[in-house]
């Protein structure tokens, strides 16, 4: 078969990463700077160089990869191996991670962290992870312990990632020098730049526009690719090594289930599953956070993962559903689910001071609110493409106070609150809590 010819050009920190032959090595850098396809092409330029080399390539949950950088690798770096039948995939099995296999005996291993049995069990020449902020330390050092196969002359743990808070791990163990940080430009990619004329290109040009448009902790992110602190944060206490929880599966039969709704649709719809245990402890362990669809579509999609539970059974039913005013939605929704729904409260304040409460460690070392690191059912591309939140984690570093309200309360003329945008998680996570901790809950009744 005819040999399809790849071109590739790194530039600038894509250039340092492929020279590097560093331990560790991450790509830090505003939004579309070119890090994962830079760092996705070493992956498979080493691949096509070392036969019977391993590489990894992962993410913190399966579904977030499958949705972002197997894309990329699909449809851009490996199309041309793919096409000449030099690249296959396998889907894998339940022994053995789904994979991408080279004529020479290389092979790619992809998989989510938070299904890592099967990925965890090989040893690997190089590993590439994606968004590696979603990770936490122990799965960073975890990772490294994997890395002997001894095919290539040094083993490289790789990673790309958006800034975050300065005080993140990540950021702090590329200040103790432990890892290298490479700062990535919008200048680094082609697509946006042109070395030659040294102007944006057409689609660069738009690209920054959009986001120039970012305000806050995400412009300062995301368009300048500083670590950044969001001033005012709601939820000073929330620490993601101690509030984002492993994933449980489907929780013991016993533990309560309860849904929390925000109703949405040009602003995403969110559905929140919650479990207590027996102390008394929430867990999110589930969530639909989609823009661009009907509730009773919603409702159909709520009963299909009811029903398909963990694949060998189903969940258990809810005992109770949440939902904002909305009148009309929420008759919708007890209409295609069959089930009552709550109103919830909406004294903003208190519901806030009730989140608050919960989420202090208390004397055991734990909170008593978890959200599940594999929560997430599905990615909205739409969001992920406009650099909004894509789920209830995401919003909850950058949920914060409305200094103009704040003023104003101080003086008497507001109260205080916070900005209202990218806080539908926050609001249906302020449902349940209210619900749960400041109300009487009523029971769920089956509709006829």
């Amino acid at each position: 078969m005819e040999q399809l010819e790849h071109r590739y050009q790194p530039v600038g920190s894509a250039v340092e990463l492929f020279r590097s032959k560093e331990p560790e090595i991450l790509l830090s850098g505003a939004a579309g700077t070119g890090k994962s396809r830079a760092c996705l092409e070493k992956v498979h330029a080493m691949c096509l160089a070392n036969p019977g080399m391993r590489a990894l390539v992962a993410r913190k949950t399966a579904v977030s990869l499958t949705s972002t950088g197997l894309v990329t690798f699909r449809e851009i770096v490996a199309k041309e191996a793919i096409e000449s039948g030099e690249l296959k995939f396998y889907g894998g099995s339940r022994t053995e991670a789904a994979s991408y296999k080279y004529g020479n005996g290389s092979t790619i291993t992809i998989g989510g962290l938070d299904k890592a049995t099967r990925i965890m069990s090989s040893e690997y020449d190089v590993i590439y992870v994606q968004e590696a902020t979603e990770l936490v330390e122990d799965d960073w050092e975890a990772l490294t312990t994997r890395l002997r196969n001894g095919k290539v002359s040094f083993q490289q743990l790789m990673a790309d990632c958006n800034p975050g808070p300065p005080q993140h791990w990540l950021n702090q163990r590329c200040l103790r020098n432990q890892c290298t940080m490479v700062f990535c430009r919008h200048e680094d990619n082609p697509r946006l730049f042109d070395t030659g004329t040294h102007e944006w290109t057409t689609e660069g040009s738009s690209y920054i526009a959009r986001l120039d448009a970012l305000t806050g902790v995400r412009r300062e992110r995301l368009r300048f690719g500083r670590w950044a602190a969001a001033e005012g944060l709601v939820y000073t206490t929330f620490d993601p090594e101690i509030h984002l929880y492993k994933p449980i599966g489907l929780p013991p039969k016993e533990w309560p289930r309860y849904l929390s709704v925000d109703f949405g649709y040009k602003n995403p719809f969110v559905c929140q599953w919650w479990c207590a245990d027996g102390d008394g402890r929430l867990f999110m362990y589930k969530e639909i956070y989609m823009t661009g669809r009907l509730v009773e579509d919603h409702a159909r999609r709520i009963l299909d993962l009811i029903r398909k539970g963990d694949g060998h059974r189903p969940d258990e039913m809810p005992v109770e559903v949440i939902c904002d005013h909305d009148a009309e939605d929420r008759a919708t929704l007890e209409k295609h689910l069959g089930l009552s729904t709550a109103a919830a409260s909406k004294n903003i304040s208190e519901g806030i001071q009730a989140v608050q409460s919960r989420m202090r460690v208390e004397k055991d070392g734990r909170p008593r609110l978890f959200i599940c690191r594999d929560a997430l059912t599905e990615v909205d591309s739409s969001l992920a493409d406009a650099h909004k939140p894509k789920c209830t984690q995401d919003e909850m570093l950058e949920y914060v106070w409305d200094v103009g309200r704040a003023r104003g309360a101080a003086l008497g003329t507001a109260k205080e609150a916070p900005v209202k945008a990218n806080d539908h998680g926050m609001d249906a996570m302020r449902y349940m809590v209210a619900a749960l901790d400041m109300v009487g809950r009523p029971r769920i009744r089956w509709i006829s």
